[in-house]
């Protein structure tokens, strides 16, 4: 039987998380640019896209870049963001085709205007569509989204919007960039290392966890459609027993 054809469909994630680990250290061991290594992983984005959209996987959320990821030189950063305007343009037909709609979560404010413009031009074009989400992750960290929502929510409450006692988990989600989208059911990090760096915290409290040790260049289909099945072979009790589960 295809691997592909193991899935079940029933029991997908219904948001999915990835934190793509690897492109720079992949093109060192090639002794190229990192730059080549960044260009070879947009592949890897494609194929993972695609496959999550035939499959049915509703939402997907790609860590693409991390409020951190500013403190690298310079030339890295501005191949990244010229990589970005550069694959959203490529890729805006593949997005209308595979009725893809594309969210962005993050510090957006700070990325450069052209960025900014092209990323905005591709999310108007494809708000409409219905197969799947798919939210980039950009300028984007946890403490500082999660601080953000603390501000928000306390300037509601001195200013009488909001009550402190009515403050719940979900009024804590509606003030997180995620606000419309689930909570992550499984998280996958390539490159063998087994950290969150400070993506999604809050969303990912009862999220599975996969951590894959090959370089994100090298994340293939295979790579994919085997951790899903992992996934769907793990009891998720969320506190309770599995008794109670039964």
């Amino acid at each position: 039987m295809d691997l592909i054809q193991q899935v079940n469909k029933k029991r997908l994630p219904k948001h999915l998380a990835i934190i793509m680990d690897g492109n720079g250290r992949w093109a060192k061991q090639k002794g190229f640019l990192r730059a080549i290594g960044h260009e070879n992983g947009t592949k890897s984005v494609r194929v993972t896209v695609e496959t999550c959209a035939k499959l049915g996987v509703e939402n997907l959320t790609l860590y693409a870049f991390s409020t951190e990821n500013w403190k690298r030189p310079k030339l890295e950063v501005d191949t990244l963001m010229r990589l970005l305007v550069s694959s959203l343009k490529k890729e805006i037909a593949t997005l209308k085709e595979n009725n893809i709609k594309l969210n962005a979560i993050g510090n957006l404010g700070a990325l450069p205007k052209k960025v900014l413009l092209e990323l905005n031009d591709v999310i108007e074009e494809t708000k409409e569509n219905t197969r799947m989400t798919l939210t980039l992750a950009l300028s984007y960290g946890s403490r500082d989204e999660l601080l953000n929502a603390v501000k928000e929510i306390s300037s509601k409450v001195k200013n009488n919007i909001i009550s402190e006692e009515s403050i719940d988990e979900s009024v804590v989600n509606a003030h997180l960039y995620t606000q419309n989208l689930p909570d992550v059911d499984l998280l996958i990090r390539t490159s063998g290392e087994q950290r969150i760096s400070n993506f999604l915290l809050w969303q990912i409290a009862y999220a599975e966890l996969c951590f894959i040790d090959v370089l994100w260049p090298d994340f293939s289909q295979e790579h994919l459609v085997k951790a899903l099945i992992e996934y769907q072979n793990r009891e998720r009790r969320f506190g309770k027993t599995s008794e109670q589960l039964s």
